[in-house]
């Protein structure tokens, strides 16, 4: 796969013409939505941050390795930027901490960012309004559902099988997912829907701090969780579960985790949003080459940061994949990727996607206005900036959408409307 970086040489022919217009398109976009004003610096000469020491936070997951590497590499550094990447428990704890300015931004899952600034927060629970916005994202795919041995064993391994026996024998199964109007809820929830189970009606769906999830399985907690590696990786090496289906196989090349921001922190600190962008830019394109995966898996096992074995992190890392205790590694070509298949773009419809979900399981009451809102969450401006400044090309097709997407039960979404697509479903809220 070709990937899409841009050499010093290659973006000054990169069509400067369009690369001026599309950088100059989006700023207009955003100064028209008032999002980009003189004092807010980003066209200003001078590049320096306004904010030099930074705190980001992070939950011990693979797809947090590009602020680690970051980190560890000096790239920010060489932005002008001290940066402590900080350790939280949970998703909720990391949410609450940004909220407060406790850390000044984080590793943190697409929906969660939609979620706080719509108000969307668990089915008929909504939150305050909660202003957050999206400097790039960081990862595609490899995140899985895991189901417990006992279930494989009994070859129960479909949502169609899961409707079967709580149909027949009455089975009470309990799912877990690592917060309510996050990634792995969304893809969880679609997942068992997609073969008749309401998750709000015909089960329990709990919530569970990613580094919890096997211990909570081989505790006999829960029959199945939804997260990221390495924690499907390790419920099968420890012999206590398998993945039933992984989240590439969902959907391709889905949206997962970004580098989200308080709204309020992107207006007043536009340039430090610009260097921490380009910084991790710089990161993600590292972590794309496969030479380097072993290093990265090497670095984010250690205890400070994910702590678990490198080997059960490089697997699944390098596209090798054991599904159940005993089989043997298959390879997936859709592993996870940080920087190629325009990984790091902030596309609006991916907003709107969540949005929709949000809608369809009852987390917004009203109908949103979809793209001012997805205009408003994706700091396409400041991702535009940052890529200048790291030399990266902007996607071919621009960054509203990769067009019409469809996910694995054949369903196509639309960017064009969200809503019918969301409401369209036949479990839905």
């Amino acid at each position: 796969m070709k990937r899409r970086e841009a050499k010093p040489t290659q973006n000054l022919d990169l069509g400067r013409r369009r690369f001026l217009k599309l950088a100059g398109a989006a700023a207009a976009a955003w100064t028209s939505a008032g999002m980009l004003t003189k004092s807010a610096g980003i066209a200003r000469a001078d590049d320096t941050p306004e904010k030099t020491e930074l705190t980001l936070g992070f939950i011990p997951l693979t797809d947090c390795a590009p602020l680690v590497i970051a980190s560890e590499k000096g790239i920010y550094k060489k932005y002008g930027l001290n940066v402590r990447v900080k350790k939280m428990a949970s998703w909720g704890a990391t949410r609450d901490a940004i909220h407060k300015g406790e850390i000044d931004g984080a590793h943190i899952l697409l929906g969660m960012i939609v979620g706080s600034s719509l108000g969307a927060g668990d089915v008929g629970a909504p939150v305050k309004k909660t202003p957050m916005c999206v400097l790039q994202c960081l990862n595609v795919n490899g995140q899985a559902i895991t189901i417990k041995k006992a279930m494989l064993d009994a070859n129960i391994k479909t949502p169609a099988d899961i409707k079967k026996q709580i149909a027949e024998k009455q089975t009470k199964f309990t799912f877990a997912m690592t917060f309510p109007p996050g990634t792995h809820a969304m893809w969880m929830r679609y997942w068992l829907a997609s073969g008749g189970v309401h998750p709000d009606k015909d089960l329990k769906l709990i919530t569970i701090p990613p580094p919890q999830m096997v211990a909570n399985m081989k505790t006999g907690n829960m029959d199945g969780y939804c997260v990221g590696e390495p924690w499907g990786a390790r419920a099968v090496d420890e012999g206590i579960g398998g993945t039933a289906i992984t989240t590439q196989a969902l959907w391709k090349n889905h949206p997962e985790k970004v580098l989200g921001v308080m709204e309020s922190f992107a207006q007043a600190n536009p340039k430090t949003c610009i260097a921490l962008c380009a910084a991790t830019l710089e990161a993600c394109q590292w972590l794309d080459d496969l030479k380097n995966r072993e290093e990265a898996a090497t670095i984010i096992g250690r205890n400070e940061y994910v702590n678990c074995k490198e080997e059960t992190i490089l697997g699944r890392l390098q596209g090798k994949y054991i599904h159940a205790p005993g089989l043997p590694a298959v390879d997936d070509p859709d592993y996870m990727r940080f920087f190629e298949r325009n990984t790091t773009v902030p596309y609006l419809s991916h907003a709107e996607w969540f949005m929709s979900q949000h809608r369809r399981w009852g987390m917004l009451a009203d109908k949103p206005d979809y793209l001012a809102e997805a205009k408003k969450i994706m700091r396409q401006d400041i991702y535009t900036e940052a890529c200048k400044r790291a030399g990266v090309a902007l996607p071919d097709g621009g960054m509203e959408s990769r067009g019409k997407e469809t996910l694995f039960d054949g369903t196509v979404y639309d960017p064009a409307d969200p809503e019918a697509y969301g409401q369209s479903f036949a479990i839905k809220a």
